[in-house]
């Protein structure tokens, strides 16, 4: 388990929020991949907003979204019907003779059985859960950047790979869905003061080691244990979080727009919870100069994530 986050993904809500317009043609082209059958992941929150549609990109989207919908549940389907004969033929041998395999074979199926009821029910419904947008690393994710002086929202898969480096990188540094305040010059050297973004969220995620949740040194023989703690901030309200964000391109390959959350140091509150990182909520009337880095130097740049909002992040352990 990694960093992932409660995403604000109502497009109306973000086009209201900062005058925004959507980058149509890229969700489209995303949806397209998908339905095509590229292993893309997108929140059924960010679906929810072509369940109606008003354009005509709006509605070649609903059809790819049914497309994929109905080929994830036939797999769906198909998986159940193996599971089931799979758990009815371990059960079978259970009443005959308990066997190490037997056992397994019954864990197994039933986890699996559970697990693609869940899925249908999720490709099924139409009313959205609050999980709906909950995101985690390798997700699309709407991101606001900056187009021709204007905001726009893009598609950007949270995981960033800076241009230029292997498709390999995804696999080698799996933690590239966040940026190091303290290496902004270095690693992100790149994008940092050229390519900067935000995407709103209500809560976030983290994994944290339970002994440290609880205070206390691990018991002797005792393993660490991880737990997921739900930071809450309060007051309660919208996080701008600050992102840095590339386009990366290879002959052949579909361009990839992939960003990466900036951390810094925790509050009090988050490092007494057991996590040594947390984002950076931008203060609302720094947006736009974050958004607007030419010409800054970096020192002024540095100053607007230090100057941030800075709210109390209440935490208990996730459902």
């Amino acid at each position: 388990m990694c960093f992932s986050a409660m995403v604000t993904m109502d497009l109306k809500t973000l086009m209201r929020c900062w005058e925004a317009y959507v980058d149509a043609g890229g969700w489209e082209n995303l949806y397209r991949r998908r339905a095509e059958g590229e292993n893309l992941l997108i929140a059924k929150a960010m679906d929810a907003n072509f369940y109606n549609p008003t354009s005509a990109v709006e509605e070649r989207i609903k059809g790819y979204i049914e497309q994929y919908n109905r080929e994830q549940t036939k797999k769906c389907e198909a998986a159940l019907f193996v599971q089931k004969k799979r758990l009815a033929d371990a059960e079978r041998a259970l009443s005959v003779k308990e066997t190490e395999k037997a056992l397994n074979d019954q864990r197994i199926s039933t986890n699996k059985i559970e697990w693609n009821l869940r899925r249908l029910n999720t490709l099924q419904r139409t009313e959205l859960k609050p999980s709906d947008s909950r995101i985690f690393p390798d997700w699309y994710v709407p991101v606001f950047a900056m187009d021709g002086g204007k905001y726009v929202i893009k598609p950007m898969r949270y995981k960033c790979r800076l241009n230029g480096k292997p498709e390999s990188y995804d696999t080698k540094y799996p933690g590239t869905y966040n940026a190091r305040r303290d290496n902004l010059e270095g690693f992100w050297k790149g994008v940092f003061g050229k390519q900067h973004g935000f995407f709103i969220a209500t809560a976030f995620f983290e994994n944290v080691k339970l002994h440290d949740y609880e205070k206390r040194a691990l018991r002797p023989d005792e393993k660490p244990e991880n737990v997921v703690l739900h930071f809450n901030p309060q007051p309660a309200a919208p996080m701008f979080l600050a992102c840095l964000w590339d386009r990366w391109q290879s002959p052949g390959k579909p361009d990839l727009l992939s960003f990466s959350a900036i951390t810094d140091e925790p509050p009090a509150e988050v490092a007494s919870a057991g996590h040594d990182r947390c984002v950076i909520p931008l203060q609302v009337k720094n947006v736009d100069a974050w958004m607007k880095p030419a010409g800054k130097d970096k020192a002024a740049l540095y100053s607007l994530l230090d100057d941030r909002e800075r709210p109390y992040y209440e935490n208990q352990i996730a459902a």
